[in-house]
């Protein structure tokens, strides 16, 4: 490997593997942070939401930020934001500033995410890309799999607030590594798209905050209906000025190629199953089998630590078969897994009959992990690909946060917290909805090889 790849590899690796793990490090922290800021519920929702929010809403901003102004400058902003708010959130004396300082995280996070795909990928040749994109979605599934992990043995041996001061020293020293060891690259236009920024932000916001807020406030509840009529008028709204302006922030486009379209809707699906079905999983080892969040997160580990193995393996092989094959194989072995639990699951069922079905789960989530970005970016022109990882990233998160906030919903219609059996009943008929969606991503990115799409021809925009 050259210096320059190696140093672009290492940057961009460290700086996704910090924005990921904040995702979920937080999680196993929440029980202890009630108790030392006197916190109530509301306040502790928006300790874990508040940073999904700004992160899931600024993702596509945060692309066109860096296609305009330069990749390797925007990709230094957002990790100075990051590291800046890290160290609020450590030093809050109160729930209201630590969650302040979780949605300025997220920004910070929404500026890095797609600018280090784009980063690595502009770096490194076209006929190594699958490896290196594979070794990326391994490094990210490692950071999905030691998160409750790491936040557990963080508050267990130190203090919740070392979960935060872990990223300062880790900026401190990859924003001066960034300028220093990275190439500067630019999009194709240098406007900046500021009606595209607004609006998109604006709009992801309502139908974000309508999904967060929807399990505590209500479905029916004039905010969440306002927030997603908001929301997706103001999308609309969006869709109609990127049709008509010469430099789009994400050309629509985009969705008339079959690849991209498919590909980004398996994503959807697979976020949704995969991280809604695994919030509530967190939760049954210490809810009903009473284990604590250290022991929890070593529980869960056979299925999340599966891609930090299987998704260099999956990104050299999707060079030679076909990353949709691999996406679609593993999306099936998704589902299976995911039914798998839902149909075995009691309060007593012993530890060792779920580690078969983690490990399948596992598996199946490396096999996706690592051929879609290259599928994505393969599908439109080197220079577009910030605007194609910000919008798969958008996608991948919102499906997070909507999986999340369904599977919630039908684990309280069935079931809940009242015992371990009608907590399991809930998560059983939530999983199993999990396993349907996943599979229908599965669907979705077979259908990729049906029909060959055409590759996207460099045309000018219209004028």
């Amino acid at each position: 490997m050259r210096s320059k790849t190696f140093w672009t590899f290492a940057i961009t690796s460290a700086a996704v593997f910090m924005t990921t793990l904040d995702n979920l490090v937080v999680s196993t922290a929440i029980p202890v942070i009630r108790k030392d800021l006197h916190a109530g519920l509301d306040g502790l929702e928006w300790t874990v939401n508040a940073y999904t929010l700004t992160f899931a809403v600024f993702l596509l901003t945060g692309a066109a930020l860096g296609d305009r102004i330069g990749r390797r400058l925007t990709l230094a902003i957002g990790l100075s934001i990051f590291t800046a708010a890290s160290a609020a959130a450590a030093l809050a004396p109160s729930i209201a500033i630590l969650d302040a300082a979780r949605a300025v995280q997220g920004l910070g996070g929404a500026l890095v995410m797609p600018l280090t795909l784009t980063i690595l990928s502009a770096a490194v040749p076209k006929e190594k890309r699958g490896v290196a994109l594979g070794a990326w979605g391994g490094i990210s599934g490692l950071a999905v799999a030691l998160g409750p992990l790491v936040g557990g043995a963080v508050v267990s041996g130190i203090s919740w607030h070392w979960i935060f001061w872990l990223n300062v020293p880790l900026g401190a020293v990859l924003v001066p590594l960034a300028l220093t060891r990275l190439d500067e690259t630019y999009g194709s236009s240098k406007r900046l798209d500021l009606a595209g920024v607004v609006l998109a932000s604006a709009g992801l916001f309502g139908v974000v905050w309508g999904l967060v807020r929807g399990n505590a406030v209500g479905w029916g509840s004039p905010e969440i209906v306002g927030a997603f009529v908001f929301g997706v008028a103001v999308l609309a709204a969006f869709v109609a000025w990127e049709l008509r302006t010469s430099t789009p922030m994400l050309p629509m486009r985009f969705f008339r190629n079959q690849t991209f379209a498919l590909a980004n809707t398996a994503s959807l699906f697979m976020s949704f199953g995969m991280f809604g079905a695994i919030f509530l999983l967190s939760q049954f080892f210490q809810t009903v089998q009473g284990y604590g969040p250290f022991a929890s997160g070593l529980r869960v580990l056979p299925w999340t630590i599966m891609p930090m193995f299987v998704a260099p393996i999956a990104g050299a092989m999707s060079d030679r078969i076909g990353g949709h094959r691999l996406i679609g194989a593993g999306l099936a072995m998704q589902a299976v897994g995911l039914a798998w639990i839902a149909a075995i699951s009691t309060p007593t069922t012993p530890y060792i009959e779920l580690v078969g079905p983690f490990v399948v789960s596992g598996i199946g989530m490396g096999l996706f992990f690592a051929p879609v970005a290259n599928v994505i970016l393969s599908s439109v022109r080197p220079e577009e690909e910030g605007q194609a990882s910000g919008a798969n990233n958008a996608v991948r998160e919102l499906g997070g946060v909507f999986g999340v906030a369904v599977l919630a919903a039908v684990f309280a219609s069935y079931g809940g917290y009242r015992s371990g059996v009608t907590f399991v009943n809930g998560m059983n008929a939530a999983v199993w909805i999990a396993a349907v969606v996943v599979a229908l991503g599965s669907v979705a990115a077979f259908a990729i090889g049906f029909r060959r799409s055409p590759q996207i021809v460099a045309v000018p925009e219209p004028a």
